[in-house]
């Protein structure tokens, strides 16, 4: 799995790859050849006094190293690059695949997760490749070469090679094996302390409200402990690791100066081919070592990459189809027709046989309790969840057979629970109308009745919105949400409950300027205050998921109890009347 992510995203970088691998191959092989040319002055030019020999070799040695230097930092540059481009693809993809879920996948995989696996996990995978460009190709062959060149200085030393490389391999599989499950318990345990700090930071208000700072505080030490237990036995086993690799490479050494200096003694060794012998095996198990880093850093890497691909190989519950409507034959209008929905799991639909149509030009209201289903039948029109059972239509074709632009284009929601994102006015207005000119957003602020909060802020439209629109009061924040729905001059508007915040009598004068920029489109408004939708076309009343009831203001009271109850609990039935 994750040799087959790499090799996905580095396919536009073939050239940098052959790059580094280019210059990995003349960095090792020099390296190779120092000790030789280092054992031939000591054994030539220092045993025979030939200092013209000396001064020859040892330029050559210079150029070589020089050369050694050069092509090293080739192949840093080449993979560094390498690396950070495919870090930056994974991102992407990731993202790119998060923005395609529906409500529904979000909510499988979790927020946290998300987040952790965008980031953290991408990062750990682009390290790996990073290292992988600077080891992949000198770590085997100055191995294999080592040995060779070992060889050829001194066969009888050789079993040196064969005993102390095969131990340090199984040392290194050992602790590997032990690595893997830990890391995946790692990268778990970040999913969650992301997750309850982004709850914390996301609910600090109310934390401060209740003031729950103790509680939360042990929660979050609760995960970052959970975190730190793993992270004390993965360093646990590196701490194990590197004395023992540190063992074998001094006992590998001291094995090479006893036995090689008894091969000189005895004149079957001359003193240069110890030297280069002894640098060659170093070489050897320096190269073993950096095999180690980098199986140090596989495990974790391995685990990553299973979770990026689960999020960038998952096929969204809701996709556009490939044989879609290219034209509405009645746009500008909602049907339902005998929809049931259910949220996954639940053990009960949350909506039964809904029917009802939403026409051009009209307003429809949706009331009922709370729980009764009013939210999420809104959430069926711009199709984030799907109906089990039964058709919605947008414009007089079936929601699932159209397109996720055709339906943005046609249908502007204002949710329940508005939000802002970070930027400017004008950037979050811009949101659903890209090409909106500065005086059709005034228009809009206007009609929302944010115009003079807006024009009273120093930079105007170009006020700076803090994430989640936190710098601007609940009520603010509900207009500049409808206004950003009004610029977009969609065929349905929906509003969630979206009045809310507002007074009496400013929800009074929105409600009078919505008339005309309203008034060639489908209105469906859920409200919890009835002077809302006093004036609605038409008034669904929804109970458990069904309604109960439909008709005008007047006509309601008349002939439903639930609509009469809902009224009554808000102001005398006469009052309203």
């Amino acid at each position: 799995m994750l040799l087959k992510l790499i090799l996905r995203h580095s396919k536009p970088y073939k050239w940098w790859i052959a790059a580094v691998l280019f210059f990995q191959l003349a960095t090792t092989i020099a390296t190779l050849f120092l000790p030789s040319l280092n054992a031939r002055i000591i054994d030539t030019g220092v045993v025979k006094g030939d200092t013209d020999f000396i001064w020859r070799t040892g330029g050559v040695m210079l150029a070589v190293a020089f050369v050694q230097v050069l092509t090293a930092i080739a192949a840093v540059y080449f993979g560094a690059k390498t690396a950070m481009a495919i870090g930056r693809d994974l991102r992407h993809s990731v993202f790119d695949a998060v923005t395609g879920f529906s409500a529904q996948d979000v909510n499988k995989f979790g927020a946290a997760t998300l987040i952790t696996r965008g980031t953290n996990d991408v990062q750990q995978v682009q390290m790996l490749v990073l290292m992988g460009l600077n080891f992949m190709v000198s770590a085997p062959i100055m191995c294999i070469g080592g040995i060779i060149m070992a060889l050829r200085e001194d066969v009888g030393l050789s079993w040196l090679v064969w005993v102390s490389v095969p131990v340090l391999l199984v040392v290194v599989g050992v602790l590997v094996i032990f690595l893997m499950p830990l890391f995946r318990q790692m990268q778990d345990r970040i999913d969650g302390i992301n997750g309850v700090l982004r709850e914390q930071i996301t609910g600090i208000r109310v934390v401060r409200a209740f003031v729950r700072e103790p509680h939360e505080t042990e929660r979050f030490e609760e995960a970052n402990a959970k975190l730190t237990r793993v992270g004390v036995k993965v360093g646990n086993l590196f701490v194990l690791m590197f004395p023992l690799i540190g063992m074998i490479l001094h006992i590998a050494t001291a094995s090479v100066l006893w036995f090689g200096g008894h091969r000189v003694e005895t004149g079957e060794m001359q003193v240069g081919a110890l030297t280069a012998f002894l640098q060659y095996l170093l070489q050897i198990l320096i190269a073993v070592m950096m095999g180690t880093f980098m199986a140090m850093m596989i495990p974790r890497a391995i685990v990553c990459a299973e979770r990026i691909d689960e999020v960038t190989t998952m096929t969204p519950s809701l996709t556009d189809q490939h044989e879609h409507v290219t034209e509405m034959d009645a746009p500008g209008t909602i049907e339902f027709r005998n929809v049931t929905f259910g949220y996954p799991g639940a053990e009960a639909p949350v909506l039964n046989n809904i029917s009802f149509t939403a026409r051009r030009g009209e307003t429809t209201a949706i009331v009922g309790s709370t729980g009764s289903g009013k939210s999420t039948l809104l959430n069926l029109i711009p199709r984030l969840y799907d109906a089990r059972e039964g058709q919605v239509l947008v414009g007089g074709a079936p929601v699932t057979k159209l397109t996720r632009a055709q339906i943005s284009a046609s249908v502007a929601t204002v949710p329940q629970r508005p939000y802002l994102f970070s930027g400017t006015v004008a950037s979050n207005l811009r949101f659903g109308a890209e090409h909106a000119g500065d005086e059709e957003l005034w228009d809009a602020l206007r009609t929302a009745q944010a115009e003079d909060f807006v024009a009273a802020r120093e930079d105007g439209l170009n006020g700076k919105i803090s994430q989640g629109g936190t710098n601007v009061s609940g009520g603010q924040r509900q207009r500049l949400c409808i206004a950003r729905a009004l610029a977009a001059k969609p065929e349905v508007y929906l509003f969630d409950d979206s009045f809310s915040a507002l007074d009496v009598a400013t929800d009074a004068h929105l409600r009078a300027a919505l008339k005309e920029p309203t008034k060639d489109a489908a209105v469906i408004i859920v409200a919890q205050r009835i002077s809302t939708i006093t004036a609605a076309d038409q008034i669904l009343v929804l109970d458990h998921g069904e309604i109960v009831a439909r008709g005008t203001h007047e006509e309601l009271l008349e002939s439903s109890e639930t609509y009469q109850e809902i009224v009554t609990s808000q102001l005398a039935v006469e009052e309203v009347a």
